[in-house]
């Protein structure tokens, strides 16, 4: 069984429901291949998981290491053992909240922070190109339709309510 694909079954595109939704799975796996594309730029010098610490390290600015593992929806055990990679790589710094010794902070270095930003170019870059492949009109019906679908799911859509956490 063949699925619909982004082309649509008409000129205007899609046209029932199931074809909608098959756009949009269609719309996500692009994307998700833009974020996970983006972080070969970094030349494997951190995995995916890492990386997902340094961006929220990159957002959240020197946060306790329970509160890292909250934003990701991982166990602390884990957030630890990444932690002590990037450390190590000295894209991160421990330290401890002076009011509670016993609370672990995590902070993110310059070196972590220019990882962060060198995604974050190459993830524009590559939206860019893809943009740029559309014609002019296409394109600005695109972006209006996404900025809508982002307005309808609401601010922080599909995060742990505590934190929006980039990927």
């Amino acid at each position: 069984m063949e699925r619909p694909t982004a082309g649509g079954s008409g000129p205007a595109g899609p046209s029932g429901p199931a074809e909608q939704v098959a756009v949009l799975q269609d719309a996500t796996r692009v994307l998700t291949g833009v974020a996970l594309r983006s972080l070969t730029v970094l030349g494997g010098a951190v995995t995916l998981a890492q990386f997902r610490v340094l961006a929220v390290l990159a957002d959240l600015g020197r946060a306790r290491s329970a509160q890292v593992a909250r934003a990701l929806g991982l166990d602390a055990s884990t957030v630890t053992r990444l932690a002590d990679r990037l450390v190590a790589a000295g894209h991160v710094i421990r330290g401890s909240d002076p009011a509670h010794r016993s609370v672990v902070t995590l902070d993110i270095t310059g070196s972590g922070q220019q990882l962060v930003a060198q995604v974050a170019a190459a993830r524009e870059r590559e939206l860019g190109r893809l943009l740029d492949s559309l014609p002019p009109d296409r394109r600005e019906a695109i972006i209006v339709a996404l900025r809508q679908l982002v307005q309808a799911a609401g601010e922080g859509y599909g995060v742990p309510a505590e934190r929006a956490v980039p990927l």
